[in-house]
């Protein structure tokens, strides 16, 4: 194997000979990895991977016209060696079989992920498994010809036996899965020297991947495992009891940690829960710092939490049964009383170191994104609420029994309240900042700076507070200059002028106020403000002819007595009205 992976630059210098066969080289786990990354698996959607293996099964399939069977009949074509021989040979050819792999080991992460409430499903998950060495299988002899060079023979050789190891691993079978996975981790630890260092990333974290689940099996055959190794193996998934184990690992040295010691005072430990988890956390540090992403520690730390509050619900049972516990001696709490100070206080500061893991992964998540203003205030209101939760903890933290009195460790946590205050504020700021209230942000900016100093002042030596604070008053410098100018030169309602002070903001166009001086850099746009063409409309008094509407309620005097009547006009008429009626004019009109 290692000869090998040392003749890789001699297997590339052969691809140059024309007149042999085509010689491919497919980088497998890069590409698998690249694949993972780009469809699902950055947030652990094995579903959604799987999918998309279906779908470029499909397209492989079709761009190589390497149907199986037509839309009613079915008919099995696996890839073999003939279809790298001839002109028409492609390195797609190779693809399919470990896609198919990788569709398969996808389809049974995902069952994992569902085989918690539904145990049944354990037993699909194996299928899938085995399908899936069937597949790597394929690969392996595939490449295993003289058409793949030796770095693809070495990789398809580490990847069958990384399947085969996973496989044994859930069959239970260790011993084999120990042999397959330290296979896998030898044949990418050749690749790693014998490639240049720009490309050796890849595979390192590969047998970092490895590592934790050779050691579960190493366990499971009866060899010596440290308790981090647990602790690393059940944030990620592997281990779901870890009572049995630490039970079962570290029996000598459980039976020899009888008594604890914290602030000075050490105090006896009787339940067996209780020593198993004050066990388990002295390597807690340890096994979160060999990992990388944020989501692991987090995962970890959730786990020890978990076994945090039974130990404390096992501590509590027992003062329960036994009254005599409570009783407390010249104003001291009683041994078991702060031992049950002592866990809550461990359960605070991991629920703190929790949360800002949390706080960590929102500010990865914000510096990756580039998004926009809306989605920037979003992620600074989240971080700024985290902190809130973080602050809450610290209170709780102060008003923890027995310990009101001690001034040491009052102080301890106050500081530890300025550090976080001064975050909260900042990211508070950042928020108004988004929503353009400057003058605000300037004065958060402050209390954010002078709550850092304060903090600075004490030096924290917990959660690298002391440098990540330097940092932020580093950031803060800049960040109030830039708000405070924005705020001169966007003022709510007024401006600041040199040679009149303060003046209120106008929209009056520029030849309505001549006589005053004001920086307007709307008048070199493409519609300054300089005179209102459309003249705005004035009131002016309208006729009363048209709106004299009393004149329709007005009541007129009657005007009888000088209208005349009927007969009075019949006496006036006489001779005269009857010619003008006999000659054909005139007469009464009807």
């Amino acid at each position: 194997m290692e000869n090998q992976a040392n003749n890789l630059d001699k297997e590339n210098v052969d691809t140059m000979n024309v007149d042999g066969p085509k010689i491919y080289t497919v980088e497998i786990l890069r590409m698998i990895k690249e694949l993972q990354q780009q469809h699902g698996l950055r947030h652990g959607d094995f579903q959604r991977y799987r999918g998309y293996c279906t779908r470029r099964v499909k397209r492989l399939r079709k761009t190589l016209n390497l149907p199986q069977g037509d839309k009613r009949h079915f008919k099995k074509r696996d890839v073999n060696v003939t279809h790298l021989e001839g002109k028409t040979t492609n390195e797609k050819y190779v693809h399919i079989p470990l896609i198919l792999s990788e569709r398969a080991w996808a389809y049974a992460m995902q069952l994992r992920q569902e085989a918690n409430s539904e145990p049944r499903k354990k037993f699909h998950l194996v299928s899938k498994l085995k399908k899936a060495c069937v597949y790597s299988m394929q690969l392996q002899t595939l490449v295993n010809t003289d058409f793949c060079d030796a770095r693809t023979k070495l990789e398809a050789e580490a990847y069958n036996a990384f399947i085969h190891g996973s496989y044994y691993f859930e069959m239970g079978r260790w011993k084999e899965a120990a042999e397959n996975l330290k296979k896998a981790q030898v044949v990418y630890d050749n690749l790693v020297q014998a490639l240049p260092e720009d490309e050796q990333i890849l595979y390192k974290n590969r047998i970092d991947e490895i590592a934790p689940s050779l050691r579960y099996c190493a366990y499971n055959i009866g060899e010596n495992i440290n308790m981090n190794d647990l602790l690393e193996m059940r944030g990620q998934g592997m281990l779901t009891d870890l009572d049995t184990l630490v039970a079962q690992t570290k029996t000598e040295q459980t039976d020899a940690f009888q008594s604890t010691e914290w602030r000075g005072r050490k105090v006896t430990v009787r339940p067996a829960k209780v020593r198993l988890f004050l066990l388990s956390i002295q390597d807690l540090n340890k096994s979160v710092e060999k990992v990388k992403d944020y989501q692991a520690k987090i995962d970890i730390v959730e786990n020890v939490l978990l076994d945090c509050k039974d130990a404390i619900s096992a501590l509590k049972d027992e003062i329960k049964t036994d009254p005599k516990l409570r009783i407390t001696q010249e104003g001291q709490l009683s041994s078991v009383q702060f031992l049950l100070t002592y866990l809550s206080y461990i359960r605070l500061k991991l629920t703190l170191e929790r949360n800002l893991y949390l706080v960590g992964q929102a500010k990865q998540n914000m510096e990756e994104e580039k998004s926009s203003e809306s989605s920037k205030k979003v992620r600074s209101q989240d971080i700024s609420r985290l902190y809130e939760i973080i602050l809450q903890n610290i209170t709780e933290l102060q008003q923890l029994n027995g310990m009101e009195n001690d001034k040491e460790y009052q102080t301890e946590i106050e500081t530890l309240s300025y550090g976080f205050k001064a975050f909260r504020c900042y990211y508070i700021a950042l928020t108004l900042v988004n929503l353009k209230r400057w003058k605000e942000a300037v004065s958060l900016y402050e209390r954010s700076l002078k709550y850092a100093n304060e903090a600075i002042k004490q030096k924290i030596k917990e959660f690298n507070l002391d440098k990540d604070l330097k940092d932020l008053s580093k950031k803060i410098e800049g960040s109030k200059f830039s708000a405070l100018a924005y705020s001169v030169l966007e003022t709510d309602n007024q401006e600041e002028s040199v040679l009149y002070g303060k003046i209120q903001k106008s929209t009056k166009p520029l030849f309505e106020r001549l006589d005053q001086y004001k920086e307007d850099t709307t008048l070199n746009s493409r519609n300054p403000n300089v005179y209102k063409i459309t003249p705005e409309m004035e009131s002016i008094p309208c006729k009363p002819l048209f709106f004299d509407l009393a004149l329709n309620f007005v009541e007129f005097p009657s005007l009888e007595d000088k209208v005349e009547t009927a007969a009075s006009k019949k006496a006036t008429t006489g001779l005269t009205g009857f010619v003008k009626g006999f000659l054909g004019f005139g007469g009464e009109k009807k």
